[in-house]
């Protein structure tokens, strides 16, 4: 993007915030109630396992230094062991790169604080998770991760002889306005129970899916636009876990805080892992969450959109989406911003490379195509609301989460569309050999 374009591009994005662009809705969450108050908690077999991930202001308040500053976050945990054996925590599981007490400590020794750094060590040695957890006992304490906002994957990994557990955990972190919290679609039901269709048999779960809408809309459904090439099978303890360990973030609310980051990123070319997208609609209303992959700028990402459907195929969620690639921004009167960004022609490559990544998600069980979209030559393209062309196939990505470690080689792939010579023709082959 050169310098004008990029001027331009703030120029207009400064419009729209100093216009009066407000902060929607609910109020920024505070975390008022405490980390503990809001932890999630899971068992696996005599472990209870309980986590909570801190917002900036709160590891300020615990740890006294602000640890956000330093790309810092503590995630607390609690396990009790109602077992025969000691349990071991595994820090690496939450975070590879997690910062022991000493290092974090060290990290303030050249600040401003007269506190010698011996007495930093003491207390975030003070706080931090001891292992092990023995028989019958319970342990609490913190082990501190690199900062994410929005929704953080906490993968609590924990070994005794001869045993390990695994659990994931999808934790909100107070303090960011993600579009999803609007729409508490996971929180509550947002269909009568009378809509609600649960399918058992996968031919008519098929049926189901090849009858959806070909592509989202405008809002008052008078045009078509992107297609409606992905269908995600699950919830919060498995697909959405999946999704954020694999690097996929929520993204924020429109509001002045999002539009002044953006401007910012816009000029700087930086990225920006949490822009807000625009809204599309499926069912009456805006999508119900939307995820994002960023690349290298605020210009480049890969993102998709998802809607809660009122199918269910053996009791979980059936979500609809849309995914495409985005490869630049510009100028457009077909967008209330007058920008937008441009999507690759391509849809169904950001559609495979989604599958792809899932497959390394270990919770992926299975995966397929099914008909739906409806093709587009790549002579003949498809429009989407901001006039951008794209061709496809015509085929939609399903994918059936679990919450169990699912390895590459148990991820079964339905049988339903096999494009020949493509990925999942070959990936087929591959899993019925056993390689």
């Amino acid at each position: 993007m050169t310098n004008i374009a990029r001027a331009t591009l703030a120029n207009l994005l400064l419009i729209l915030a100093l216009n009066g662009c407000a902060a929607p809705g609910s109020q920024l969450e505070t975390g008022s109630a405490g980390y503990r108050d809001r932890a999630a908690t899971r068992s696996a077999g005599e472990l209870d396992v309980s986590v909570s991930v801190l917002s900036a202001a709160e590891s300020r308040a615990v740890y006294g230094v602000d640890l956000a500053d330093r790309n810092m976050q503590p995630v607390w945990i609690e396990v009790t062991n109602n077992g025969p054996s000691a349990f071991w925590l595994i820090s690496a599981g939450l975070d590879p790169n997690f910062f022991p007490p000493s290092e974090a400590a060290g990290a303030f020794a050249n600040g401003a604080r007269s506190e010698p750094v011996a007495g930093l060590e003491q207390r975030f040695e003070a706080l931090a998770f001891r292992n092990p957890v023995a028989a019958g006992k319970s342990v609490s304490g913190f082990v501190l991760t690199n900062l994410e906002q929005g929704v953080k994957m906490v993968q609590v990994d924990l070994f005794a002889s001869g045993r390990f557990e695994s659990l994931s955990f999808l934790a909100t972190v107070p303090g960011f306005r993600s579009d999803y919290r609007e729409r508490k679609v996971f929180e509550e039901e947002i269909y009568p129970p009378e809509q609600i269709v649960d399918y058992d048999d996968e031919s008519e779960l098929r049926q189901a899916l090849e009858s959806l809408p070909c592509c989202v809309t405008n809002e008052d459904a008078s045009r078509n636009g992107d297609p409606l090439n992905l269908v995600v099978i699950g919830g919060v303890e498995d697909a959405f876990p999946a999704l954020v360990r694999r690097g996929w973030q929520p993204t924020e609310q429109t509001w002045s805080g999002s539009v002044m980051k953006m401007i910012g990123s816009a000029l700087s070319g930086d990225r920006y892992p949490y822009a807000p997208v625009s809204p599309l609609y499926l069912f009456g209303r805006p999508q119900d969450l939307a995820l994002q992959k960023a690349r290298d700028s605020v210009h480049q990402r890969n993102h998709l959109r998802l809607w809660l459907s009122p199918l269910r195929f053996r009791g979980q969620a059936v979500w609809v989406g849309q995914i495409s690639r985005d490869i630049g921004t510009r100028l457009t009167i077909h967008s209330p911003y007058l920008t937008t960004h441009k999507i690759d022609p391509d849809v169904d490559e950001a559609r495979t490379a989604l599958l792809e990544d899932m497959a390394y998600s270990q919770s992926l069980a299975e995966l397929g195509l099914v008909a739906g979209v409806g093709a587009a030559e790549r002579n003949a393209p498809r429009e989407n609301l901001t006039r951008d062309p794209y061709f496809t196939d015509g085929f939609r990505g399903v994918m059936i989460f679990t919450a169990r470690p699912t390895a590459l080689t148990e991820i079964q792939v339905l049988p339903w569309v096999l494009l020949e010579g493509g990925y999942i023709d070959r990936l087929y082959h591959h899993t019925e050999q056993g390689q």
